[in-house]
């Protein structure tokens, strides 16, 4: 599953004579055998049994000696924090690759891009080695900054450049924070650093590691006060990128809270919980206050992404507060933020992929300019007001699901995150305003030039909202998945 794409990206980048209009179909089909083969993992999925010391072990797991001298192995497996996000890389990727078909600008080349850059999303998410997690993690910076220099729009070039410099220095600071954790156990293994922490106790050493581990994780969140690259790299992306990057790529520094910073280095974590925390709440309602003031959708949408991420770090932080009997409000705090993940992957790909809609026949995301669409585009306005309900957290819908999980365990276990319900209040009232300025009202300049979705983006877009609601409607699969896994994190956390 996870070097599949990689073959089909070597192979469309060496057949020369692979006619152009071939391509996205072939980029189709690789996706959609990856949606099949997550859906054989998911339905073969049994929860791992807990070792002596309270981690878990992974299931499917492979592991093939790499570099010696370093410790460091090809590890993969799967849990139930990382099955989840390798089904949304399936599907977010499998929903681009469709919106793509009518791609006219190198089209070969693109669909080889993405196929690689699928394969250090996939790889990423079942890393058990931090330096295969490294690889893939740097490696994904790298695709993703092709495709905003060679498919963007706008300021390209000057976007692709900034969203690279920044988050190859995160990159560093991580690395200098894996390295931390080599000296101190002599292995590279997230299985056994979870198991037997190194660095034990809150001293200096502990809290510089963590700190390290923090900053390249938060850069790629990416939290305030390092998201700044975040807008212009959405709002000069392709729409294909901006989903991408917001789908599965933000969920990259999320998953390494949960998967790296929480389980091995516990004691720092604890510690840190309060700054956590803080720079969660701030991230909520910094995100959504901004997101508020936006003209441009898809700057709006990109600010929206600070605000749902910093539910999830408020979620972690909270996890983090052990005392009391908290536990289980805490191991729902971390279910939510994983299941946020996934809708957040899921609501945001779809508000790209709609706001590109628009680019594609108009030229421009400035919301003033257009109105009545729901009159001239009943279709495209169904999809987008159900992605932005969902967004804003509708009952019945996945937003609601896991937000609703992620205050009740926050405020349980830390009451005064309450402050950060604030941010539910502003991303409501930002997406009633883009829905009236875009959907009703009397018709804008450029309402006459957007014409309905086609069937390729009703089959791009729709999958995307059936599952949210079906997460909505329906979540125990996907609890049933994440509960357990939650629960281990909390408790290595409080160990």
């Amino acid at each position: 599953m996870i070097f599949l794409p990689l073959v089909a990206a070597v192979v469309l980048a060496v057949a020369r004579g692979l006619p152009d209009a071939v391509a996205p179909w072939a980029w189709v089909g690789v996706t959609l055998v990856e949606v099949l083969l997550v859906g054989v993992l998911w339905a073969r999925y049994e929860t791992p049994a807990l070792s002596a010391s309270g981690a878990g072990a992974l299931a499917f797991d492979e592991q093939v000696e790499w570099i010696p001298g370093l410790g460091a192995s090809y590890h993969v497996g799967l849990d139930g924090l990382s099955l989840p996000l390798m089904a949304l890389t399936a599907v977010v990727f499998a929903a681009c690759a469709v919106y793509a078909l009518r791609e006219s600008t190198r089209p070969r080349s693109q669909a080889a891009l993405f196929c690689f850059l699928q394969t250090t999303c996939l790889g990423l998410f079942a890393a058990a080695d931090l330096i295969v997690f490294f690889l893939f993690f740097d490696l994904s910076i790298v695709g993703m900054y092709f495709a905003i220099a060679g498919w963007g729009h706008g300021n390209a070039q000057k976007s692709a450049l900034q969203f690279f410099l920044y988050t190859f220095l995160g990159s560093l600071a991580l690395l200098l924070g894996f390295i931390g954790l080599y000296v101190a156990s002599g292995t590279f293994d997230m299985v056994e650093l979870a198991a037997d922490p190194p660095l034990v106790g809150t001293g200096i050493t502990s809290g510089l590691v963590l700190a390290a581990v923090l900053v390249g994780l938060a850069v790629k969140t990416p939290t305030v006060p390092f998201h700044t690259w975040l807008p212009p790299a959405h709002t000069d992306a392709p729409a294909v990128g901006s989903a991408v990057l917001a789908g599965v790529l933000l969920k990259m520094g999320t998953y390494g809270f949960v998967r790296i910073a929480m389980p091995m280095l516990p004691d720092a974590w604890r510690s840190f919980a309060w700054v956590v925390i803080t720079v969660g709440v701030v991230s909520v309602v910094w995100g959504a206050l901004v997101a508020l003031a936006q003209t441009d959708l898809k700057r709006m949408v990109a600010y929206t992404s600070v605000n749902h991420m910093g539910y999830v770090v408020v979620a972690v932080g909270a996890a983090g507060v052990v005392g009391g009997s908290a536990e289980q409000a805490r191991a729902l705090a971390v279910t939510g933020a994983v299941t946020q993940m996934v809708s957040h992957g899921l609501i945001t790909g779809a508000l790209f992929l709609l706001a590109g809609m628009l680019h594609r026949r108009a030229g421009t995301y400035e919301m003033s300019r257009f109105g009545g669409l729901a009159g001239r585009a009943p279709r495209y306005s169904a999809m987008f007001a159900v992605a932005a309900f969902a967004s804003l957290g509708l009952p019945g819908l996945s937003g609601f699901v896991a937000e609703v999980q992620v205050f009740a365990g926050s405020i349980a276990a830390v009451p005064w995150t309450a402050v950060a319900l604030v941010g539910i209040l502003l991303t409501a009232a930002l997406f009633l305003r883009a829905v009236q300025r875009l959907l009703t009202g009397e018709p804008g300049e450029l309402t006459a030039s957007v014409g309905d979705v086609r069937a390729s983006e009703l089959l791009a877009v729709a999958p995307l909202l059936v599952l949210a609601t079906l997460i909505g409607v329906l979540p125990r699969p996907l609890l049933e998945v994440v509960e357990p896994a939650a629960q281990m994190v909390v408790a290595l956390v409080g160990r």
